[in-house]
């Protein structure tokens, strides 16, 4: 898969490289944001490796990593990316989602998933976008259907959080045949956002 640049009206969701750990590291210093992940950001060694890790996997074709930039400052304000990609199934995962809590609860996280939701289903023309997340994390799930996602079920015992408590595994999906009415129900969510 190539690698692109998606823009919004408030948002760039901009290849990830070694050179965004200082700015992904200011974005992520709130303990808030990583509750519900299975990585903690306590220092800029642990950002440094996180973002390492993704451009490893990205080497591999199994993710492609973005930073999330609001357009109106030029900050980088988190991260996004597509993972678990595979082309010849014609589908990939949509996560490891994370904000700056002061842009939580804005319009921008729903344009990146619409953004990144349009790549996959237009430039891409996959079959299927999952989305999956933990069992607890009740903002995410609302965010998630709110998107219209499907919710599909839970996989129990599914991973280890970063503080090595067990996380069942919430997972959602969108269907080519769905991202039409999807689509048209983001646009109305992001109008005059």
């Amino acid at each position: 898969m190539e690698e692109t640049r998606l823009k919004g009206k408030k948002t760039l969701l901009v290849p990830l490289e070694e050179s965004h750990v200082e700015g992904l590291y200011v974005a992520g210093q709130f303990q808030e944001i990583w509750t519900y992940m299975t990585t903690t950001i306590n220092s800029r060694e642990d950002m440094k490796n996180y973002v390492q890790q993704a451009l490893h996997e990205k080497e591999n074709g199994t993710q492609i990593p973005f930073v999330i930039v609001e357009k109106k400052t030029g900050q980088i304000i988190g991260s996004t990316r597509f993972s678990d990609i595979d082309c010849k199934q014609k589908r990939l995962e949509m996560g490891f989602t994370w904000l700056t809590p002061a842009k939580w609860r804005t319009p921008i996280n729903t344009e990146c998933k619409y953004l990144l939701l349009e790549y996959a289903f237009e430039q891409l023309k996959l079959n299927r976008v999952q989305i999956k997340t933990d069992h607890e994390n009740i903002r995410s799930q609302a965010a998630i259907e709110r998107i219209g996602a499907k919710k599909e079920g839970i996989l129990r015992n599914h991973m280890i959080r970063s503080n090595g408590t067990i996380r069942h595994t919430v997972m959602y999906s969108i269907i080519d045949s769905e991202w039409v009415d999807v689509k048209l129900h983001l646009e109305e969510l992001l109008k005059n956002k």
